[in-house]
Protein backbone atom coordinates (compact mmCIF):
# COMPACT_ATOMS: atom_id res chain seq x y z
CA UNK A 1 0.00 0.00 0.00
CA UNK A 2 1.42 3.43 -0.98
CA UNK A 3 2.50 6.20 1.35
CA UNK A 4 -0.01 8.75 0.04
CA UNK A 5 -2.92 6.37 0.65
CA UNK A 6 -1.58 5.52 4.12
CA UNK A 7 -1.41 9.24 4.97
CA UNK A 8 -4.96 9.75 3.75
CA UNK A 9 -6.19 6.87 5.93
CA UNK A 10 -4.49 8.41 8.99
CA UNK A 11 -6.65 11.53 8.62
CA UNK A 12 -9.77 9.35 8.67
CA UNK A 13 -8.50 7.28 11.60
CA UNK A 14 -7.74 10.45 13.56
CA UNK A 15 -11.38 11.51 13.29
CA UNK A 16 -12.51 8.11 14.61
CA UNK A 17 -11.20 9.08 18.06
CA UNK A 18 -14.18 11.42 18.35
CA UNK A 19 -16.94 9.30 16.80
CA UNK A 20 -18.32 6.00 18.07
CA UNK A 21 -18.54 3.68 15.08
CA UNK A 22 -18.89 0.00 14.30
CA UNK A 23 -15.82 -1.90 13.14
CA UNK A 24 -17.82 -2.44 9.93
CA UNK A 25 -17.48 1.28 9.17
CA UNK A 26 -13.70 1.18 9.33
CA UNK A 27 -13.50 -1.96 7.19
CA UNK A 28 -15.85 -0.48 4.61
CA UNK A 29 -14.13 2.87 4.26
CA UNK A 30 -10.54 1.63 4.30
CA UNK A 31 -10.91 -0.33 1.06
CA UNK A 32 -11.68 0.97 -2.44
CA UNK A 33 -14.73 -0.67 -3.97
CA UNK A 34 -13.35 -1.12 -7.49
CA UNK A 35 -10.14 -0.43 -9.40
CA UNK A 36 -9.50 -0.60 -13.12
CA UNK A 37 -6.21 -0.21 -14.99
CA UNK A 38 -6.22 0.14 -18.77
CA UNK A 39 -3.64 0.36 -21.54
CA UNK A 40 -4.33 3.10 -24.09
CA UNK A 41 -2.60 2.70 -27.47
CA UNK A 42 -1.91 5.99 -29.25
CA UNK A 43 -0.63 6.29 -32.81
CA UNK A 44 1.29 9.55 -32.67
CA UNK A 45 1.37 11.99 -35.56
CA UNK A 46 4.91 10.91 -36.47
CA UNK A 47 3.69 7.33 -36.92
CA UNK A 48 5.09 5.91 -33.67
CA UNK A 49 2.86 3.79 -31.43
CA UNK A 50 2.92 4.59 -27.72
CA UNK A 51 1.04 2.81 -24.95
CA UNK A 52 -0.19 4.90 -22.02
CA UNK A 53 -1.46 3.57 -18.68
CA UNK A 54 -4.77 4.80 -17.29
CA UNK A 55 -6.52 4.25 -13.95
CA UNK A 56 -9.99 4.72 -12.50
CA UNK A 57 -10.83 4.01 -8.86
CA UNK A 58 -14.26 3.88 -7.23
CA UNK A 59 -13.65 4.32 -3.52
CA UNK A 60 -17.17 4.25 -2.15
CA UNK A 61 -20.76 4.71 -3.36
CA UNK A 62 -22.56 4.77 -0.01
CA UNK A 63 -24.14 8.16 -0.62
CA UNK A 64 -24.62 7.95 -4.38
CA UNK A 65 -22.79 7.34 -7.66
CA UNK A 66 -19.06 7.96 -7.44
CA UNK A 67 -17.62 11.28 -8.58
CA UNK A 68 -14.09 12.48 -9.25
CA UNK A 69 -11.73 14.10 -11.69
CA UNK A 70 -9.37 12.73 -14.33
CA UNK A 71 -5.80 14.00 -14.37
CA UNK A 72 -3.20 13.78 -17.12
CA UNK A 73 0.16 13.91 -15.35
CA UNK A 74 3.55 12.18 -15.73
CA UNK A 75 3.73 10.96 -12.12
CA UNK A 76 0.21 9.52 -11.85
CA UNK A 77 0.21 6.12 -10.14
CA UNK A 78 -2.33 3.85 -8.51
CA UNK A 79 -1.48 4.98 -4.97
CA UNK A 80 -2.19 8.59 -5.90
CA UNK A 81 -5.47 7.78 -7.65
CA UNK A 82 -6.66 5.60 -4.74
CA UNK A 83 -5.81 8.36 -2.27
CA UNK A 84 -7.61 11.03 -4.26
CA UNK A 85 -10.68 8.80 -4.63
CA UNK A 86 -10.60 8.27 -0.86
CA UNK A 87 -10.48 12.04 -0.29
CA UNK A 88 -13.38 12.55 -2.71
CA UNK A 89 -15.61 10.30 -0.60
CA UNK A 90 -15.11 12.59 2.39
CA UNK A 91 -15.26 15.77 0.33
CA UNK A 92 -18.70 14.90 -1.05
CA UNK A 93 -19.88 13.92 2.42
CA UNK A 94 -18.68 17.11 4.14
CA UNK A 95 -20.70 19.33 1.78
CA UNK A 96 -23.66 16.93 1.83
CA UNK A 97 -24.00 16.13 -1.87
CA UNK A 98 -25.23 12.65 -2.94
CA UNK A 99 -22.01 11.29 -4.42
CA UNK A 100 -19.27 8.90 -3.40
CA UNK A 101 -15.59 9.23 -4.18
CA UNK A 102 -13.75 8.30 -7.38
CA UNK A 103 -10.68 9.44 -9.28
CA UNK A 104 -8.94 8.73 -12.55
CA UNK A 105 -5.68 9.47 -14.25
CA UNK A 106 -3.41 8.78 -17.19
CA UNK A 107 0.36 8.59 -16.91
CA UNK A 108 1.32 11.19 -19.51
CA UNK A 109 2.98 14.56 -19.93
CA UNK A 110 0.35 16.34 -22.05
CA UNK A 111 2.83 19.13 -22.81
CA UNK A 112 4.70 16.65 -25.01
CA UNK A 113 1.63 15.79 -27.11
CA UNK A 114 -0.03 17.64 -29.98
CA UNK A 115 -3.67 18.61 -29.56
CA UNK A 116 -4.86 15.87 -31.93
CA UNK A 117 -2.89 13.34 -29.89
CA UNK A 118 -4.46 14.54 -26.64
CA UNK A 119 -7.90 14.15 -28.22
CA UNK A 120 -7.13 10.58 -29.32
CA UNK A 121 -5.72 9.78 -25.86
CA UNK A 122 -8.84 11.20 -24.17
CA UNK A 123 -11.15 9.16 -26.36
CA UNK A 124 -9.00 6.04 -25.88
CA UNK A 125 -9.23 6.42 -22.11
CA UNK A 126 -13.03 6.52 -22.28
CA UNK A 127 -13.09 3.44 -24.50
CA UNK A 128 -10.99 1.68 -21.87
CA UNK A 129 -13.19 2.60 -18.88
CA UNK A 130 -16.57 2.76 -20.67
CA UNK A 131 -18.14 -0.08 -18.67
CA UNK A 132 -16.86 1.48 -15.44
CA UNK A 133 -18.66 4.85 -15.74
CA UNK A 134 -22.18 6.20 -16.28
CA UNK A 135 -24.54 8.87 -14.90
CA UNK A 136 -25.87 6.44 -12.27
CA UNK A 137 -22.52 4.74 -11.61
CA UNK A 138 -19.51 7.07 -11.81
CA UNK A 139 -19.27 10.59 -13.21
CA UNK A 140 -15.79 11.88 -14.19
CA UNK A 141 -14.74 15.54 -14.32
CA UNK A 142 -11.61 17.60 -15.09
CA UNK A 143 -8.57 17.67 -12.84
CA UNK A 144 -4.86 18.49 -13.23
CA UNK A 145 -4.00 19.16 -16.91
CA UNK A 146 -7.47 18.29 -18.18
CA UNK A 147 -10.11 20.87 -19.08
CA UNK A 148 -13.58 21.41 -20.50
CA UNK A 149 -12.45 20.65 -24.06
CA UNK A 150 -11.09 17.26 -22.96
CA UNK A 151 -14.30 16.56 -21.02
CA UNK A 152 -16.26 17.40 -24.18
CA UNK A 153 -14.22 14.85 -26.18
CA UNK A 154 -14.72 12.24 -23.48
CA UNK A 155 -18.47 12.82 -23.27
CA UNK A 156 -18.72 12.65 -27.06
CA UNK A 157 -16.82 9.34 -27.13
CA UNK A 158 -19.15 7.88 -24.50
CA UNK A 159 -22.15 9.01 -26.56
CA UNK A 160 -20.73 7.38 -29.69
CA UNK A 161 -20.21 4.05 -27.94
CA UNK A 162 -23.63 4.08 -26.23
CA UNK A 163 -25.38 5.39 -29.38
CA UNK A 164 -27.35 7.91 -27.35
CA UNK A 165 -26.86 11.34 -25.82
CA UNK A 166 -25.97 11.06 -22.15
CA UNK A 167 -24.76 14.51 -21.03
CA UNK A 168 -24.82 13.60 -17.31
CA UNK A 169 -22.02 11.03 -17.75
CA UNK A 170 -19.28 13.66 -17.43
CA UNK A 171 -19.24 17.12 -15.84
CA UNK A 172 -17.00 20.09 -16.47
CA UNK A 173 -18.03 20.10 -20.13
CA UNK A 174 -18.25 23.22 -22.32
CA UNK A 175 -21.52 25.08 -21.73
CA UNK A 176 -22.46 24.50 -25.38
CA UNK A 177 -22.33 20.74 -24.73
CA UNK A 178 -24.40 20.77 -21.56
CA UNK A 179 -21.90 22.20 -19.12
CA UNK A 180 -22.96 24.43 -16.25
CA UNK A 181 -22.41 28.14 -16.00
CA UNK A 182 -20.03 28.86 -13.12
CA UNK A 183 -18.00 25.66 -13.48
CA UNK A 184 -14.87 27.52 -14.65
CA UNK A 185 -14.24 29.21 -11.29
CA UNK A 186 -16.21 26.83 -9.04
CA UNK A 187 -13.24 25.44 -7.07
CA UNK A 188 -11.85 28.91 -6.43
CA UNK A 189 -15.23 30.42 -5.64
CA UNK A 190 -16.02 27.69 -3.11
CA UNK A 191 -12.71 28.36 -1.35
CA UNK A 192 -13.40 32.09 -1.52
CA UNK A 193 -16.78 31.71 0.19
CA UNK A 194 -15.23 29.65 3.02
CA UNK A 195 -12.34 32.08 3.51
CA UNK A 196 -14.67 35.07 3.43
CA UNK A 197 -16.83 33.51 6.15
CA UNK A 198 -13.74 32.78 8.27
CA UNK A 199 -12.32 36.29 7.91
CA UNK A 200 -15.72 37.77 8.79
CA UNK A 201 -15.96 35.54 11.88
CA UNK A 202 -12.50 36.66 13.00
CA UNK A 203 -13.39 40.30 12.24
CA UNK A 204 -10.20 40.79 10.22
CA UNK A 205 -9.89 43.48 7.56
CA UNK A 206 -9.26 41.88 4.12
CA UNK A 207 -7.47 45.02 2.91
CA UNK A 208 -4.76 44.45 5.50
CA UNK A 209 -4.15 40.80 4.63
CA UNK A 210 -1.44 39.49 2.29
CA UNK A 211 -1.86 36.36 0.16
CA UNK A 212 0.54 34.04 -1.66
CA UNK A 213 -0.81 31.43 -4.08
CA UNK A 214 1.26 28.43 -5.15
CA UNK A 215 -0.11 27.18 -8.46
CA UNK A 216 -1.35 29.79 -10.91
CA UNK A 217 -3.59 27.54 -12.96
CA UNK A 218 -7.35 27.79 -13.26
CA UNK A 219 -8.18 27.63 -9.54
CA UNK A 220 -5.23 29.78 -8.45
CA UNK A 221 -6.00 32.47 -10.98
CA UNK A 222 -9.71 32.72 -10.19
CA UNK A 223 -9.09 32.78 -6.44
CA UNK A 224 -6.48 35.54 -6.87
CA UNK A 225 -8.99 37.50 -8.94
CA UNK A 226 -11.79 37.16 -6.39
CA UNK A 227 -9.56 38.05 -3.44
CA UNK A 228 -7.95 40.98 -5.29
CA UNK A 229 -11.42 42.39 -6.01
CA UNK A 230 -12.14 42.26 -2.25
CA UNK A 231 -9.00 44.25 -1.47
CA UNK A 232 -6.63 41.47 -0.35
CA UNK A 233 -2.99 42.12 -1.27
CA UNK A 234 -1.84 39.41 -3.66
CA UNK A 235 1.92 39.48 -3.07
CA UNK A 236 3.06 36.11 -4.41
CA UNK A 237 2.10 33.82 -7.30
CA UNK A 238 3.76 30.75 -8.79
CA UNK A 239 3.52 28.16 -11.53
CA UNK A 240 5.61 25.07 -12.28
CA UNK A 241 8.50 27.22 -13.55
CA UNK A 242 8.88 29.46 -10.49
CA UNK A 243 7.34 32.28 -8.50
CA UNK A 244 7.09 36.06 -8.38
CA UNK A 245 6.86 38.07 -5.19
CA UNK A 246 6.41 41.74 -4.38
CA UNK A 247 7.15 43.37 -1.03
CA UNK A 248 5.09 46.45 -1.79
CA UNK A 249 1.63 46.82 -3.22
CA UNK A 250 -0.32 44.00 -4.82
CA UNK A 251 0.02 41.95 -8.00
CA UNK A 252 -2.77 42.36 -10.55
CA UNK A 253 -4.09 38.83 -11.26
CA UNK A 254 -5.62 39.71 -14.64
CA UNK A 255 -2.41 41.30 -15.95
CA UNK A 256 -0.21 38.49 -14.65
CA UNK A 257 -2.41 35.86 -16.31
CA UNK A 258 -2.46 37.80 -19.58
CA UNK A 259 1.34 37.96 -19.50
CA UNK A 260 1.56 34.25 -18.72
CA UNK A 261 -0.62 33.37 -21.71
CA UNK A 262 1.24 35.70 -24.07
CA UNK A 263 4.84 35.17 -22.93
CA UNK A 264 4.58 31.74 -21.33
CA UNK A 265 5.93 32.96 -17.99
CA UNK A 266 4.83 34.71 -14.81
CA UNK A 267 5.82 38.35 -14.51
CA UNK A 268 4.59 41.13 -12.26
CA UNK A 269 2.98 43.44 -14.75
CA UNK A 270 0.21 45.97 -14.96
CA UNK A 271 -1.71 46.02 -18.21
CA UNK A 272 -3.76 48.89 -19.59
CA UNK A 273 -5.40 47.93 -22.84
CA UNK A 274 -2.83 46.03 -24.90
CA UNK A 275 0.16 47.63 -23.17
CA UNK A 276 1.75 45.76 -20.24
CA UNK A 277 4.41 47.40 -18.10
CA UNK A 278 6.67 45.25 -15.94
CA UNK A 279 6.63 46.39 -12.30
CA UNK A 280 9.21 45.74 -9.61
CA UNK A 281 9.18 42.20 -8.22
CA UNK A 282 11.43 39.39 -7.02
CA UNK A 283 11.83 36.01 -8.67
CA UNK A 284 11.78 33.22 -6.11
CA UNK A 285 11.29 29.45 -6.06
CA UNK A 286 8.06 27.61 -5.28
CA UNK A 287 9.65 26.47 -2.03
CA UNK A 288 10.43 30.06 -1.05
CA UNK A 289 6.87 31.11 -1.86
CA UNK A 290 5.53 28.53 0.59
CA UNK A 291 7.75 29.97 3.31
CA UNK A 292 6.98 33.64 2.52
CA UNK A 293 5.93 36.01 5.31
CA UNK A 294 2.25 36.35 4.40
CA UNK A 295 -1.07 36.15 6.23
CA UNK A 296 -2.72 33.60 3.92
CA UNK A 297 -0.97 30.84 1.98
CA UNK A 298 -2.88 29.00 -0.74
CA UNK A 299 -1.38 25.72 -1.99
CA UNK A 300 -3.24 25.35 -5.30
CA UNK A 301 -0.88 23.06 -7.21
CA UNK A 302 -0.41 19.36 -6.38
CA UNK A 303 -0.16 17.12 -3.33
CA UNK A 304 2.59 16.92 -0.68
CA UNK A 305 3.90 20.48 -0.95
CA UNK A 306 3.97 21.14 2.80
CA UNK A 307 5.87 18.36 4.56
CA UNK A 308 7.67 17.81 7.86
CA UNK A 309 10.78 19.28 6.20
CA UNK A 310 9.30 22.72 5.55
CA UNK A 311 6.22 22.93 7.82
CA UNK A 312 8.20 24.62 10.59
CA UNK A 313 9.21 27.36 8.15
CA UNK A 314 5.66 28.21 7.07
CA UNK A 315 4.79 31.68 8.38
CA UNK A 316 1.22 32.12 7.16
CA UNK A 317 -1.56 32.37 9.76
CA UNK A 318 -4.02 30.58 7.44
CA UNK A 319 -3.28 27.79 4.94
CA UNK A 320 -6.19 27.46 2.50
CA UNK A 321 -5.87 24.10 0.72
CA UNK A 322 -7.16 24.55 -2.81
CA UNK A 323 -5.05 21.62 -4.07
CA UNK A 324 -5.83 18.04 -3.10
CA UNK A 325 -3.62 16.70 -0.30
CA UNK A 326 -1.01 19.49 -0.31
CA UNK A 327 -0.13 18.97 3.37
CA UNK A 328 1.33 15.74 4.72
CA UNK A 329 0.07 14.12 7.91
CA UNK A 330 3.33 14.95 9.75
CA UNK A 331 3.21 18.56 8.58
CA UNK A 332 -0.34 18.91 9.89
CA UNK A 333 0.86 18.19 13.43
CA UNK A 334 3.58 20.83 13.15
CA UNK A 335 1.19 23.49 11.85
CA UNK A 336 -1.33 22.68 14.60
CA UNK A 337 1.40 22.95 17.25
CA UNK A 338 2.29 26.39 15.84
CA UNK A 339 -1.39 27.40 16.08
CA UNK A 340 -1.73 27.92 12.34
CA UNK A 341 -5.16 27.39 10.79
CA UNK A 342 -5.39 24.85 7.99
CA UNK A 343 -8.62 25.01 6.00
CA UNK A 344 -8.62 21.40 4.73
CA UNK A 345 -8.90 20.40 1.10
CA UNK A 346 -12.06 18.34 1.60
CA UNK A 347 -13.82 21.58 2.56
CA UNK A 348 -11.80 24.34 0.88
CA UNK A 349 -11.82 22.93 -2.65
CA UNK A 350 -15.24 21.27 -2.58
CA UNK A 351 -16.73 24.02 -4.75
CA UNK A 352 -15.64 22.17 -7.88
CA UNK A 353 -17.46 18.94 -7.13
CA UNK A 354 -20.47 20.91 -5.84
CA UNK A 355 -20.94 22.73 -9.14
CA UNK A 356 -20.28 19.42 -10.92
CA UNK A 357 -23.24 18.13 -8.92
CA UNK A 358 -25.27 21.11 -10.17
CA UNK A 359 -24.27 20.27 -13.76
CA UNK A 360 -25.31 16.64 -13.26
CA UNK A 361 -28.69 17.80 -11.92
CA UNK A 362 -29.19 20.16 -14.85
CA UNK A 363 -28.24 17.48 -17.39
CA UNK A 364 -30.72 15.03 -15.91
CA UNK A 365 -33.59 17.49 -15.62
CA UNK A 366 -33.01 19.56 -18.77
CA UNK A 367 -33.53 22.69 -16.66
CA UNK A 368 -30.43 24.89 -16.93
CA UNK A 369 -29.62 27.50 -14.30
CA UNK A 370 -28.51 31.11 -14.53
CA UNK A 371 -25.05 32.06 -13.28
CA UNK A 372 -26.63 33.85 -10.35
CA UNK A 373 -28.52 30.70 -9.33
CA UNK A 374 -25.30 28.63 -9.50
CA UNK A 375 -23.41 31.13 -7.32
CA UNK A 376 -26.29 31.43 -4.85
CA UNK A 377 -26.61 27.66 -4.42
CA UNK A 378 -22.85 27.16 -4.21
CA UNK A 379 -22.50 29.80 -1.50
CA UNK A 380 -25.37 28.26 0.46
CA UNK A 381 -23.78 24.79 0.43
CA UNK A 382 -20.26 26.00 1.21
CA UNK A 383 -21.34 28.25 4.08
CA UNK A 384 -23.53 25.48 5.54
CA UNK A 385 -20.59 23.06 5.38
CA UNK A 386 -18.26 25.64 6.94
CA UNK A 387 -20.77 26.16 9.75
CA UNK A 388 -21.06 22.41 10.41
CA UNK A 389 -17.27 22.04 10.53
CA UNK A 390 -16.66 25.01 12.84
CA UNK A 391 -19.48 23.87 15.13
CA UNK A 392 -17.70 20.52 15.64
CA UNK A 393 -14.38 22.32 15.95
CA UNK A 394 -15.68 24.54 18.73
CA UNK A 395 -17.47 21.71 20.54
CA UNK A 396 -14.59 19.21 20.52
CA UNK A 397 -11.64 21.66 20.50
CA UNK A 398 -10.05 19.99 17.49
CA UNK A 399 -8.31 21.35 14.40
CA UNK A 400 -10.37 22.16 11.33
CA UNK A 401 -9.26 19.13 9.32
CA UNK A 402 -10.27 16.72 12.06
CA UNK A 403 -13.60 18.52 12.41
CA UNK A 404 -14.25 18.23 8.65
CA UNK A 405 -13.55 14.49 8.74
CA UNK A 406 -15.83 14.07 11.74
CA UNK A 407 -18.70 15.74 9.83
CA UNK A 408 -18.02 13.45 6.86
CA UNK A 409 -17.67 10.30 8.94
CA UNK A 410 -20.97 10.90 10.73
CA UNK A 411 -22.80 11.10 7.40
CA UNK A 412 -21.06 8.00 6.04
CA UNK A 413 -21.65 6.08 9.27
CA UNK A 414 -25.37 6.78 9.03
CA UNK A 415 -25.43 5.26 5.53
CA UNK A 416 -23.46 2.17 6.58
CA UNK A 417 -25.53 1.57 9.70
CA UNK A 418 -28.76 1.95 7.72
CA UNK A 419 -27.81 -1.28 5.91
CA UNK A 420 -27.02 -3.13 9.14
CA UNK A 421 -23.69 -3.68 10.91
CA UNK A 422 -22.24 -6.56 12.95
CA UNK A 423 -23.87 -5.16 16.09
CA UNK A 424 -27.32 -5.37 14.46
CA UNK A 425 -26.93 -8.91 13.17
CA UNK A 426 -25.52 -10.22 16.49
CA UNK A 427 -28.51 -9.07 18.54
Amino acid sequence: MGKFFDNSKKLFENALQYVTVSADVVKTLEHPKQIIQVSIPLRKLNGDLEIFTGYRVHHNDLLGPTKGGIRFFPTVDLDEVKSLAFLMTFKCAVVGIPFGGAKGGVVVDPKKLKRHEIEHLSRGYIRGIYDFIGPDVDIPAPDVYTNEMIMGWMADEYNKISRKLTPAVITGKPVALGGSLGRDDATARGAYYVLRAMIKKKKWNPKKLTVAIQGYGNAGYHLARLLHDDGYKIVGLSDSKGAIFTKKGSLDPESVMRRKREAGKLEAVYCKGTVCDIVKHDRITNEELLEADVDILVPAAIENQITKKNAGKIKAKIILEVANGPTSYEADAILAKNKQIVVPDILANAGGVTVSYFEWLQNRSGDYWSLGTVHENLEKIMITAYGAVTKIQDELKVDMRTAAYIVSVKRLVAAIEAKGTAEYFKT
